[in-house]
């Protein structure tokens, strides 16, 4: 849902905290998605890192491709549940990471070409047919974020051209790039022709090359036409298969996170202390960071009555934002934060013991919430010894 659009259901049928992922929004984005591989004949891969709420894989998998996994369990999850194609891309991987990887994967991508060599034998001998991949390093930046930059000086991602050079490509099929985060297609434009000038010689000999991810495709300002035009290109002059692997244009503005204010305090400010948490489920707030929006509500000043808003762990900066409301919060008010289907969910974390958010399914035409999954004691005490 965007900022402006009204909650479809009421906030307080749902136990918090809550992530609630509704149907209509994901096939929305769907559409759009189909709409590009209609256009393109590209193939567009579900990345798991921002994403993985498998319950709704059947949905989403009758639209696109297959995953994208940096890990064996993302690969695994891929394989069992999404049941199409599984990518594999990771900075290292290590011997076992690899006797796994090979049972799962149909393409395999390596982050250097020392990676490659040590396991090009091990994915020859897997019995599969498996493709593999080097990621490059176009050494374009287009993120305003360093930490979300692999273009950045001195990134661990990708093989720069200088390093390139020179290397033996045999059994090599395609090349992978990942720059964008959050981004129009007007960058991708930018990083591919920056991606051609430097690796375009080698491509002729190629099947296929990854644009990564950071596609904002559903967003509504996305410009979809200069993205078919890109892909055409690409397909057209270099006569390969072209992959995206979106996460956050598969479930943008498709889930919810329910709150609870659960207490009222003061010092310097009006603070509300929530039943969630910045660093435990939404971890990105303190890592990025950033000011997820909240229904109804408005900058510091901006309405009338303004509250800091802090979780409810023993981390000092523990907060969430500052936000104005229309009337006093009150406790036992629920708070409704937006966009919280990426990221959020794969990030949350137990520290302190605080238990993760319960995961709901809400289905707009039968005015349906869905339990998915509810967490306790045991999720909390199996990750620790």
């Amino acid at each position: 849902m965007e900022r402006n659009d009204p909650l479809k259901f009421d906030p307080a049928r749902v136990k918090t905290p809550c992530f609630v992922v509704d149907t209509d929004c994901l096939r929305h984005n769907l559409s759009i998605l189909k709409g590009v591989k209609d256009r393109t004949g590209c193939k567009i891969l579900l990345a798991l890192k921002c994403f993985s709420m498998y319950r709704v894989f059947p949905l989403i998998a009758g639209t696109l491709d297959g995953i994208c996994a940096s890990s064996p369990d993302e690969a695994r999850l891929g394989r069992e549940e999404f049941k199409k194609e599984v990518h594999a891309f990771a900075a290292a991987y290590s011997d076992a990471d690899m006797a796994e990887i090979v049972t799962l994967s149909d393409h395999i991508v390596f982050n250097s070409f020392g990676q490659w060599q040590r396991f090009k034998d091990v994915a020859a001998s897997s019995g599969r047919s498996i493709s593999c991949g080097i990621r490059v390093n176009p050494e374009h930046s287009e993120g305003a974020v360093p930490i979300y930059d692999p273009c950045s000086p001195g990134s661990r991602l990708g093989v720069r051209l200088a390093d390139f050079k020179g290397k033996d490509l045999s059994g090599i099929s395609g090349l992978h790039f990942h720059t964008l985060c959050e981004q129009n297609s007007d960058a991708l434009e930018r990083t591919v022709d920056a991606f051609e000038a430097s690796f375009g010689p080698y491509l002729s000999d190629l099947t296929w090359i990854n644009f990564g991810g950071g596609h904002h495709i559903t967003r509504n300002d996305y410009d979809i036409d200069r993205l078919c035009r890109v892909v055409d290109r690409i397909k057209r002059r270099y006569d390969v298969e072209v992959y995206l692997e979106p996460g956050e244009a598969v479930a943008l503005n498709a889930g919810v996170l329910v709150a609870t204010v659960l207490d009222l305090t003061e010092n310097d400010m009006p603070i509300a202390i929530l039943d969630t948490s910045a660093a435990t489920h939404m971890p990105d707030v303190i890592e990025m960071p950033y000011r997820p929006f909240i229904i109804g509500s408005g900058a510091k000043g901006e309405k009338p009555y303004s509250y800091r808003l802090g979780g409810l762990s023993c981390l000092a900066g523990d907060i969430i934002g500052e936000y104005s409301f229309d009337r006093p919060l009150a406790v036992g008010d629920r708070l409704v934060f937006t966009d919280m289907a990426i990221y959020s969910m794969v990030k949350t974390n137990t520290f302190n013991g605080v238990r993760l958010p319960t995961i709901m399914l809400y289905e707009p035409a039968e005015d349906r919430l869905e339990t998915v999954r509810t967490f306790g004691y045991e999720d909390f005490k199996t990750r620790l010894s």
